[in-house]
């Protein structure tokens, strides 16, 4: 169980921080600073390093996540309600990323490949805001997790 709830929290910290960064400090200065192809380069080399680490997150989270909850809990019917609601945020979350990895994420590789310039600049405008919600979801699950069984 140390373990587990270990790796877990250090898989949900690497996820969620680094949305932050991206989206609190990353962002902001990219697009103050850099002209659209300077500014799409910088995010394709961003994405593409910390990309495996969110697939490496989304693995242990899911597989730590489930291991507690059947090895604690006994399922799900053992779990109060907090469990659940990390579970159903959890997954939102894996299924907008995994959107972003198949759709926008290789439309904005292809964009950077071809140099073309507006089309990056709209699929990134679409992580942009796929990351916005994740990083919503992924604060509000991090709150309801470090709150939620005080809660009735």
């Amino acid at each position: 169980m140390t373990l587990a709830i270990t790796l877990h929290v250090l898989a949900a910290i690497l996820w969620v921080g680094g949305m932050f960064f991206a989206w609190m400090v990353l962002r902001p200065v990219a697009a103050s600073q850099l002209a659209p192809p300077q500014r799409l380069t910088l995010w394709h080399g961003v994405f593409e390093r910390f990309f495996p680490w969110v697939w490496a997150a989304v693995a242990v989270l899911l597989g730590s996540g489930l291991w507690m909850l059947f090895a604690v809990f006994g399922g799900m019917a053992g779990a109060r309600w907090h469990i659940h609601l990390m579970l159903a945020l959890g997954l939102a979350m894996m299924a907008i990323y995994l959107h972003l990895w198949f759709a926008p994420w290789q439309r904005l590789r292809r964009a950077v490949a071809a140099e073309a310039w507006p089309e990056g600049g709209r699929q990134l405008a679409t992580i942009r805001r796929l990351v916005g919600i994740n990083l919503l979801l992924g604060l509000l699950t991090s709150a309801i997790a470090a709150g939620g069984r005080y809660l009735a």
